[in-house]
């Protein structure tokens, strides 16, 4: 790793409080890894020897049951950090849903450096709390939101986290999903079909827009949060 400074994350990412010769030094411990999509980079319940940031892509995190089902509990965005810093186990897998490009660090090595740079530990604290909070709020999606009020969330999540410059789910937001609609049932916790029968009754009600199978116009916000309660 030798261009940080131009990195299309540097901005958001948790380095971005690094002044240059600290960057310099954690750009050299690193390297840039591409991932193909259904690649898995961590495993649930084994050592996590690495951590990472997301350049490109759009990674999951997944948790298992004993008897082998599989449930996704987290999405994972370019400038979002992957891994488990100070730790051993990987709470969750991590798997690619769509090819994907991290910038990829030795996690003993990265535990040095953090400890070393108090800006950077308190960046981690920071994410950590957002990544509490959605994780809350994931448990009241899948817990006790209708499939109505699971789809509308999840587009203005998606609209948050894709849409340039991080516009959100305004009127006009257009984004293109990095994954088609069995994915999105499997992150919502339904079948294809009610997910697309959702899809289609908010296309018909006028408040979205779907120029193909993967793009997404919001048209109509205030009833799109509605919606999602």
């Amino acid at each position: 790793m030798s261009d940080c400074l131009a990195c299309i994350i540097r901005n958001r990412a948790i380095c971005a409080g690094l002044n240059p010769p600290e960057l310099a030094l954690l750009g050299r411990m690193g390297r840039r890894q591409r991932i193909k999509a259904g690649h898995t980079l961590l495993w649930e319940g084994d050592e996590a020897p690495v951590v990472a940031n997301v350049i490109e892509g759009v990674l999951k995190l997944v948790a298992a049951t004993s008897d082998g089902r599989e449930q996704i509990v987290g999405l994972v965005f370019p400038s979002d950090f992957i891994g488990r810093p100070f730790g051993g186990e990987s709470a969750y897998s991590v798997s690619a849903m769509s090819d994907a490009e991290l910038c990829v660090f030795n996690r003993d090595l990265f535990d040095e450096f953090a400890a070393d740079h108090p800006d950077l530990q308190q960046r981690l604290l920071l994410r950590t709390l957002d990544e509490l909070d959605r994780a809350r709020h994931w448990m009241l999606l899948l817990g006790r939101k209708s499939a109505s009020e699971r789809v509308a969330s999840f587009l203005i999540e998606m609209a948050d986290r894709l849409t340039d410059g991080g516009g959100g789910a305004g009127a006009g937001a257009r984004f293109a999903l990095p994954f088609g609609r069995q994915q999105i049932a499997d992150i919502l916790g339904l079948t294809i079909e009610t997910t697309s029968r959702q899809l289609t009754k908010m296309r018909a009600d006028g408040m979205i827009g779907l120029p193909s199978r993967r793009e997404i116009v919001i048209n109509d916000p205030a009833a799109l949060h509605e919606m999602a309660g």
